[in-house]
């Protein structure tokens, strides 16, 4: 029998199928378009679901910080389609809105939110970062117009505002730039009325409902996150530990690659290890990103199988790397992210437009047949218990069989130590 053959399989759930089925619910997100007087798109608004139903319910803060980590798994950053995202105070001074792209992100100030100094003074930092603001259904309330002043949009409500509110809206917002969009449009005579008031911008059902989209809940290692948000406090930071503790955890490395992206907007270059993509984002933004994803791992129901062919994939390709010459931890990314698709359900052609990796490591993704692809090759051919799969890669990459069975096993053992290492602690 061939010593890779003989290997002990890991106890519990079996990880050898390589599309192992999601546990994990669905989230929910609803989209409604909004568009300009000629019925082009201009944008969408993102609308928090906690189900199939179309109406909001829940606490509005976590709404919005599922909302933003939605956004950093589906939206492509080649998108430069508006999206109009609600926002609470908190979320706005907690700073969570810069995981945001703001060529792209308007940031809806809710109508039930006071114009404090501290949220005034934070929504003038962002206006200089290039972030744009809507104010939702704004009402001619003295309190509220030191919002106008860096407002980009102004939302009248068709359904609430009768013509002499909307009289005062238009009056109080007049030469301040603000562009009027007319929401809650649901009829040919509200739509010609809106424009003759000078609205340039419209939303409502007349045009569409809001389109509910779905994706699983990634499976997440909630530990992994209590104990980065400790490793990101303290002061200095231990770069070494941050970069462990997000290498254990798929979802978090896609995170950070994306937030890299976002950083990298307008230079040229790519990352290609957790270690590069930390230092591009700093700290504060990957405890952004860590804050976020911890909305969706309280509620998340973790795979440990998924888990463990993540961890031991991941492994398994960091130590081959010395034998095909290449670098281990460009090789451990690339077996962490293998298995993306599977994790959230969407195809890998689309996941690798979102991060800024290699052109070598997209291509061992896309199994050209390189040293690393190879590698990926081996691995899932041990999963899957393909022997004759095993011995055909193993010649090509002229390996040792007792050599690949010792790898193997060892990333397995490595693999259970680290679950179980985030569970005890």
């Amino acid at each position: 029998m061939s010593p890779v053959a003989s290997l002990t399989r890991p106890e519990g759930p079996s990880p050898t199928a390589p599309h192992p089925p999601l546990s994990a619910p669905s989230r929910f997100l609803g989209r409604q378009p909004i568009l300009d007087a000629h019925r082009h798109l201009f944008g969408y608004e993102l609308l928090y679901r906690d189900g199939k139903t179309d109406r909001f319910s829940g606490d509005p803060d976590q709404a919005t910080r599922e909302v933003i980590d939605h956004w950093l798994l589906l939206i492509p950053d080649s998108s430069r389609i508006a999206s109009f995202v609600n926002c609470t105070r908190s979320v706005l001074t907690e700073g969570l809105v810069t995981l945001l792209r703001p060529e792209c992100a308007v940031l809806e100030i809710l109508e039930d939110i006071d114009p404090d100094p501290e949220l005034i003074e934070c929504c003038l930092a962002l206006k200089k970062q290039g972030y744009r603001f809507a104010l939702d259904g704004f009402l001619p309330q003295p309190s509220r117009a030191p919002f106008l002043h860096f407002a980009d949009f102004v939302k009248i409500d068709f359904q609430t505002a009768d013509y002499d509110l909307r009289r005062e809206v238009y009056a109080m917002a007049a030469g301040l730039g603000a562009s009027f969009l007319a929401e809650k449009i649901e009829t040919d005579i509200q739509l010609r009325i809106a424009i003759s008031e000078g609205c340039t911008l419209f939303q409502g059902y007349f045009f569409s409902q809001p389109v509910l989209l779905s994706s699983r809940i990634v499976p997440q290692n909630y530990f992994v996150y209590l104990k980065l948000i400790a490793e990101l406090h303290r002061d200095p930071t231990n770069l070494r530990k941050i970069e462990k503790l997000i290498s254990a955890d798929a979802p978090l490395c896609y995170r950070v690659l994306r937030l890299s992206n976002s950083a990298m907007q307008g230079h040229a270059g790519i990352v290609s290890t957790i270690r590069e993509a930390l230092l591009m984002v700093g700290d504060d933004a990957v405890r952004r990103v860590v804050t976020v994803a911890m909305a969706g791992a309280l509620t998340a129901h973790r795979s440990p199988a998924l888990l463990s062919m993540v961890l031991s994939r991941a492994r398994f390709c960091e130590l081959l790397a010395s034998a095909l010459s290449a670098e281990p931890a460009q090789l451990y990314l690339v077996g962490m992210l293998s298995l993306l698709d599977v994790l959230f359900e969407i195809p890998l052609s689309r996941i690798l437009e979102t991060v800024p990796i290699t052109p070598a490591m997209k291509s061992a993704l896309a199994r050209d047949g390189s040293p690393g692809s190879l590698a990926l090759d081996l691995v899932r051919s041990l999963e899957a218990c393909d022997w004759v799969g095993c011995e055909k890669t193993q010649h090509r990459l002229g390996l040792a069989e007792g050599a690949i069975a010792a790898i193997y096993a060892q990333s397995l053992r490595w693999a259970s130590s680290m679950i179980g290492q985030a569970i005890q602690t």
